[in-house]
């Protein structure tokens, strides 16, 4: 009898300690699992706000790599099937505003409600289709090293072989866009005559360079990879993979007069098995700017607060795109009309790319 409460005795005191020593033991065995784009995209998300997240709650971060085709893919069967094995993930700015999104989505309005009104965050930083992650752009990238005589910095210089010669690298995924309204920027389209996008005159424009497209990326890593092979010569990629690589030190340059402004809002999957916690992870985002402003500062991107905005370098600050740069060049798409015709578009992109 002795050595049995000797035994349960010593279960209690450990039990204790183990307590003390962890935020709680169904803490410490709660997760969350989110998807990302992998690479230095994950990299800088894992550093300054996925462990940060974790060191404060006791709860880990899984992150799954998938292109962002595939996420909404995913996330579209998972919902269908009620296997859900996802919390959430970033979708598209433009995205987030269609109906399938809607589908497959929690409604966050509810949630949002405790980010009304904070003076430091965007108007929009927390909506009913997602939390703001951040803002960048899809821009033309060019090798630095591979024009002295003058950089490329318009569309139409990267449809200029002649004078900028070398491969060139688009992505092709699910929202072909970005590729078509640079071909029709390209082709002397005015910025604001630019949607709805003439979707023939893109094609044949495309066309024209097709022999000299060395990359169709799906990936930002492929971009990356692209580039750093020395495959492409000028290339449209996310303003956060071409900092990636001016990083690692790489001779690469970009131009804002060849840009669109896009952004990623935090998707909460209808049906998460950890909905709570990933709602937890949106939150410890919107409240820490200090995580905000590190992984924009590792990325290049625009944070959803302004105190982030003012804790991050000066050189930083000073590369993000301008009032001015948005106002006389950047393309801010038309995110209605492209969800009406995201059918259409991809259709037509399908038949095109083969």
């Amino acid at each position: 009898m002795k050595r049995s409460i000797t035994f349960i005795s010593a279960l209690a005191t450990a039990a204790l300690h183990i307590a003390l020593l962890s935020p709680s033991a169904a803490a410490a065995a709660e997760q969350v699992v989110i998807a990302t784009t992998g690479g230095a995209y994950d990299a800088a998300l894992r550093k300054f706000w996925f462990d940060p997240f974790e060191e404060s709650t006791g709860i880990k971060v899984v992150s799954v790599a998938a292109t962002n085709a595939e996420m909404r893919a995913k996330a579209t069967a998972m919902v269908k099937t009620g296997n859900v094995t996802w919390d959430l993930y970033p979708d598209g700015e433009i995205q987030a505003g269609s109906d399938n999104h809607k589908t497959t989505s929690e409604d966050l309005a509810g949630f949002c409600k405790a980010f009304k009104n904070r003076s430091d965050l965007v108007e929009d930083a927390c909506i009913g289709a997602g939390a703001r992650l951040f803002s960048t752009a899809t821009l033309m990238a060019y090798r630095s090293d591979a024009y002295p005589d003058g950089a490329p910095a318009t569309w139409v210089d990267m449809w200029d072989t002649k004078r900028f010669p070398g491969g060139r690298a688009f992505p092709n995924f699910d929202d072909p866009w970005r590729v078509m309204a640079a071909a029709l920027l390209a082709d002397g389209v005015p910025k604001d005559r630019l949607f709805p996008l003439d979707i023939d005159r893109a094609l044949a424009k495309l066309e024209t360079i097709r022999s000299d497209i060395s990359v169709w990326w799906k990936t930002g890593d492929q971009s990356v990879q692209g580039f750093r092979n020395g495959d492409y010569s000028i290339g449209q990629i996310w303003l956060t993979r071409a900092n990636a690589l001016k990083a690692e030190g790489r001779a690469i340059g970009w131009s804002n007069k060849a840009s669109f402004l896009v952004g990623d809002r935090l998707t909460v999957i209808k049906g998460a098995p950890n909905q709570e916690n990933a709602l937890k992870l949106i939150a410890f985002w919107l409240n820490s700017p200090e995580a905000q402003a590190r992984v924009c500062e590792e990325l290049l991107c625009t944070p959803p607060s302004t105190k982030a905005i003012a804790a991050m370098s000066p050189a930083a600050r000073a590369a993000l795109p301008s009032e001015e740069d948005i106002r006389d060049h950047i393309v801010i798409p038309d995110a209605a009309w492209i969800n009406a015709n995201a059918a259409a578009l991809l259709e037509r992109w399908n038949a095109w790319i083969r």
